[in-house]
Formats: C-alpha cells, sequence, structure tokens
C-alpha cells in the first residue's frame, strides 16, 4: 500500500461505499420491516385483502395494471384470493441498490403485503399467503413483468420461492367459440383446435387480462379446479436472474 497508493486509496473508497450501502440497506429493511407488521391498518391501500386469514388456505395474484386488477377483483373468491395490482413495471432490482429497491413504492407494497420482510427480517411464520401467484398478459411486456418479479423474489426472498410459495398463472391467449368455448394458450393449440373443429369458428385473441370479463378470466385462470398454475422453482428463478444478468 504504501508503494502504491493510488490501488491503496480506491480499496479504501470501495471498502467505505461498502460499507455505507450496508448501512443504508439495513435502515431500508427496519424501515419495511416496521410497515410490514400484521394487521389490516399496515396493508398497502392497492391490496384487496381476502376474508380467511390462516396463509395455508389464501392466495394472492400480483396483476398487472389497473384494468386487469378490477377484472380479478370481481372474478376472485373472496374468501381466499387477495388482488395486488402493480403500476406499471416493477424495479429493476438487478441494477438498483437496496436502499432504491426497498425505497420503491411498489416494491415496499409488495413486500408488506407478503407480510414476512426481507434479508436478516424475513420470518415465514408472519408469511400472509401459502400462494404468491404472478397473474401477467400473455405478451411480451408480461413476460419482461414476470421475469422482473422472479428476480426480485430470487434476490430478495429466495425463502419463498425454495418453500415453493411462488407461482406463475397461464392465460389464454385466444377463445374459440363453436357450440362451446375453448381457451387456448398458445399459437401451436390455436392450430390444432382449428383442424379439429373444422369451419365455422369464432376466434377471439385477448390482448389482455384487463380484456377478459370477470367470469372469462375465473373459469381460464383463477378457479382451482380449471386454472392451469405453474410452481416456480430455484432453477426457474436462477435462470430468470441468470439472464436479466446478463441483459
Amino acid at each position: 500500500f504504501e508503494e502504491n497508493p493510488p490501488i491503496a486509496k480506491r480499496i479504501v473508497i470501495k471498502a467505505v461505499e461498502a460499507q455505507n450501502a450496508r448501512n443504508a440497506a439495513k435502515k431500508a429493511k427496519e424501515l419495511v420491516r416496521r410497515k410490514s407488521a400484521f394487521g389490516s391498518g399496515g396493508l398497502p391501500g392497492k391490496l384487496t385483502d381476502c376474508s380467511k386469514k390462516k396463509a395455508e388456505e389464501t392466495e394472492m395474484y400480483i396483476v398487472e395494471g389497473d384494468s386487469a386488477g378490477g377484472s380479478a377483483k370481481q372474478a376472485r373468491n373472496k374468501e381466499n384470493q387477495a388482488i395486488l395490482p402493480l403500476k406499471g413495471k416493477p424495479l429493476n432490482v438487478e441494477k438498483a441498490n437496496p436502499v432504491k429497491v426497498l425505497s420503491n413504492e411498489e416494491i415496499s407494497n409488495l413486500i408488506t403485503a407478503i407480510g414476512t420482510g426481507v434479508g436478516e427480517q424475513f420470518d415465514s411464520s408472519r408469511l400472509r399467503y401459502a400462494k404468491v401467484i404472478i397473474m401477467t398478459d400473455a405478451d411480451v411486456d408480461g413476460a419482461h413483468i414476470r421475469t422482473l418479479l422472479l428476480t426480485f423474489f430470487y434476490r430478495f426472498m429466495p425463502e419463498l420461492i425454495r418453500g415453493g410459495n411462488i407461482y406463475i398463472a397461464a392465460s389464454p391467449l385466444y377463445r374459440i367459440r363453436k357450440r362451446s368455448d375453448h381457451y387456448v394458450y398458445s399459437d401451436e393449440e390455436l392450430k390444432e383446435l382449428k383442424n379439429k373443429l373444422g369451419q365455422n369458428i369464432d376466434v377471439q385473441r385477448f390482448k389482455g387480462l384487463g380484456e377478459m370479463n370477470p367470469d372469462q378470466l375465473w373459469e381460464t385462470t383463477m378457479n382451482p379446479k380449471t386454472r392451469i398454475l405453474k410452481k416456480v422453482t430455484v432453477e426457474d428463478a436462477a435462470l430468470a436472474d441468470e439472464v436479466f444478468s446478463r441483459l
């Protein structure tokens, strides 16, 4: 260090910056922990909660925007399904420091609604919902939002992924009507069904979840008897994180 003062100075500056970042992150996490205290008084205003309080019997849908949020609120089972709409795209936690992440309103609302806290304050016993379900549009923007959320959970709440609490709801791309309604989830599936049903069919392309009627949203994406839920594994989240880091 005596012989290389510029290098020594850079090392010291980096160490001090790291210490400042740790202190700031600790303060931000403490703020989130205080806001996350269990009880309806501390819950975010955008959250439409369910009536049941036992976590093992409840689930929360994270939805894309107020339009989809409105349909989901009408479609849901009020007893055990909560709805949290997001405004715009979530923060890219890969690029932001912990202080910015935990100070972000949408991220803070998400952490508060889930109830566990993050980092050293994470407490699985305070989990408010057994299933946290990401429900976005079946398009590029929806996939981007899903990746942003997966990256957040992988970076700040990996315990939820390891515990099998994070899910992705598969939403349909098309409705085909011929005597009865058929919902399909890919272009390949659409082609197959068209060949099977033949002529005189009505095809509706869903541009987003907000375009669906509440009964359609319930039947295809929220009804436990008919919906398709994909449980997120550590491998899924790690892949999302790796791709996001690279991009």
